[in-house]
């Protein structure tokens, strides 16, 4: 007998899990060995593969395939929790450690991303879930860092923001670019974004009127910022390679909260901002932020106790920005002890009443 369509669909998302699934799912429960658990696991997902439809299904063949840089809508599912052997896993918890995150453990690890229909009905999607793995992120907060984040010392960041000052020009550039001024910022975007590499600002300042915005390398990876249309003169070696591994680059998103920066490329990006370091400390630390993964690199709520000029005994650094490195982190634990030394970076300035 022919085997269905639908059957298909089923074996072909089977095998493109993770192949450290089940290794990630044992640690869960000492008394079940490997290939119990992933008999268990298999067990779940045919499970949840029976409750979606068939274009449901091939849609979600159709993301995977992708890697997400395919955007696809969501993918709904009841809410109902499944059983993996004695314990219980929501549906979309379930399918990101399939297909993305063998080692996540809980919900709360996760977050919505903005483009999900769900992210919007703030919890009124009923009975219904979106299960699309890539409507989700893992959450990196500066308190609990991913493995490999490193924080600059508060000697070595005074160090080296007094270098930036001195020898990158950035706030003298600051000061006479009327387009970021406080007094003209009535024409709607929330931020404005600039592109450098190295100490070279590449391009116009780009105004963000949209909640959220994509920063990307080249078409067609995405809709949005693209970096590949900003030209430049002859481009150094270090900076052709780094521009190599942007690829879908990152998602910016305004939310009620503050602003994100969800990391959609395949090599990990570097975050410093005000708002990222503790009242107490006068420097400001760098985070990495791994493929996947989203972080707050605008916290509205942290955001007064910054309205002074934040220094480090180098002059004001404007307490409503970010800076974001590609590929290349700076600071005491990277060969690059300065921002304007990585190849490529940009620069988020917030529109916020001053």
């Amino acid at each position: 007998m022919f085997r269905s369509r639908r059957w298909g669909l089923v074996r072909r998302l089977w095998r493109q899990r993770c192949a450290s699934t089940h290794c990630g799912l044992s640690a869960r429960g000492q008394s079940e060995g490997p290939e119990e658990t992933l008999n268990a696991l298999k067990a779940s997902a045919h499970n949840l593969f029976k409750k979606l439809r068939d274009d449901e299904l091939e849609l979600l063949v159709r993301v995977l395939a992708s890697r997400g840089s395919w955007d696809a809508g969501c993918i709904w599912c009841p809410r109902a929790e499944l059983w993996v052997g004695k314990q219980t896993v929501a549906p979309h918890v379930l399918l990101c450690r399939l297909y993305r995150w063998p080692d996540l453990r809980h919900a709360w690890e996760l977050k919505r991303l903005c483009f999900c229909e769900a992210f919007w009905r703030r919890g009124s999607e009923g009975g219904s879930l979106c299960c699309n793995p890539y409507h989700y992120s893992r959450l990196c907060s500066p308190e609990t860092p991913p493995p490999g984040s490193s924080k600059a010392s508060t000697a070595d960041s005074s160090k080296l923001q007094t270098y930036e000052s001195s020898h990158s020009g950035l706030r003298h550039h600051h000061r006479n670019d009327t387009t970021i001024s406080r007094n003209t910022i009535n024409d709607g975007y929330w931020c404005k974004i600039a592109y450098w590499e190295h100490r070279a600002r590449v391009g116009c300042l780009y105004a963000v009127h949209e909640p959220s915005i994509q920063i990307f390398s080249d078409l067609p990876k995405g809709n949005g910022f693209c970096l590949g249309h900003l030209g430049i003169g002859a481009r150094s070696d270090t900076v052709r390679r780094t521009r190599g591994k942007i690829g879908q680059g990152l998602l910016l998103s305004q939310e009620q909260d503050g602003v994100w920066a969800y990391n959609r490329s395949e090599h990990p990006i570097f975050v410093n901002a005000p708002t990222l370091t503790s009242s107490s400390q006068r420097n400001l630390a760098v985070h990495k932020v791994l493929p996947g993964y989203s972080m707050k690199v605008f916290d509205a709520d942290r955001s007064p106790a910054h309205r002074s000029p934040f220094s480090a005994g180098d002059g004001p650094c404007d307490p409503d920005s970010a800076r974001i490195s590609f590929a290349k982190g700076w600071g005491p634990r990277y060969s690059r002890q300065f921002i304007t030394s990585c190849p490529c970076w940009l620069e988020i300035l917030l529109n916020r009443p001053g």
